[in-house]
């Protein structure tokens, strides 16, 4: 592998309530993915984000969810798939008119949460995704856990279907991410996670949380802006990963 997107997730600050350093973390990410209001941010924030990933260079993407500022988009929502596509439209086209205003543009999307690990099994909101990027009118690069079935789906439909893996999560042995109850989920040592990175970059495989060696690939590494020590974390993962010989490239 000659290069791989990092990837953060940002904007994610509401009102006076503030999350993340996303234009620290903007030093060492080559994506954005900038909430959409739906899940965190407002519009300020959002256009704010916009402008200075604009500034640094940085992709724009959209990061979508279910409709839930209080739980941060991280539960499960059960809405019919039209109402979902609806929902996801709504926050691409917001997200586009931000992006636009600061000199850039939308270039792929990301689901949030409980969205994105919900689209790995859930058939219906899967096909929600898919019929949203669709309806938005443009053929967006979609950012997907691999084995996903709205991976399979983005494929079928003639989207390009991005496998992204997660610095700073803990995986079960079948290739999905630990639960977020559970206190093992969230990795915090920069060095091990960079480790894991190199790995995986070079490799084609990860370390499970029981141990087990899963293979997979993956086009972009996602480091979570509100994670504790996020900025530190993509920094030693860029510098480790450049100094193994793999640039930092968005894949849009």
């Amino acid at each position: 592998m000659q290069y791989i997107d990092l990837n953060s997730d940002v904007g994610e600050s509401y009102g006076s309530w503030s999350m993340g350093d996303d234009t620290a973390i903007f030093q060492s990410v080559s994506s954005a993915n900038v909430a959409c209001g739906f899940h965190a941010g407002d519009p300020r924030t959002i256009a704010h984000t916009c402008r200075e990933a604009a500034k640094a260079g940085i992709t724009i993407g959209a990061h979508v969810g279910y409709h839930d500022l209080a739980g941060f988009g991280r539960r499960f929502i059960e809405v019919p798939g039209n109402e979902l596509a609806d929902d996801l439209l709504y926050q691409l086209g917001a997200m586009d008119a931000m992006a636009r205003a600061a000199g850039s543009e939308v270039k792929y999307v990301k689901p949030h949460g409980a969205l994105y690990n919900a689209i790995v099994h859930h058939e219906e909101h899967a096909q929600a995704v898919i019929d949203a990027i669709r309806a938005f009118g443009r053929d967006l690069p979609v950012l997907l856990l691999p084995g996903s079935i709205a991976l399979d789906k983005a494929e079928r439909s003639g989207l390009r279907a991005v496998s992204e893996a997660f610095a700073d999560r803990s995986y079960n042995p079948d290739g999905t991410l630990v639960s977020r109850t559970d206190p093992a989920a969230v990795l915090h040592d920069p060095q091990r996670i960079t480790q894991n990175m190199i790995r995986l970059a070079s490799e084609g495989t990860i370390r499970a949380i029981d141990g087990t060696i899963i293979r997979t690939s993956a086009e972009s590494i996602c480091v979570h802006g509100d994670t504790a020590g996020a900025v530190a974390v993509a920094a030693a993962v860029r510098a480790g990963l450049e100094s193994s010989g793999i640039d930092i490239k968005s894949f849009a």
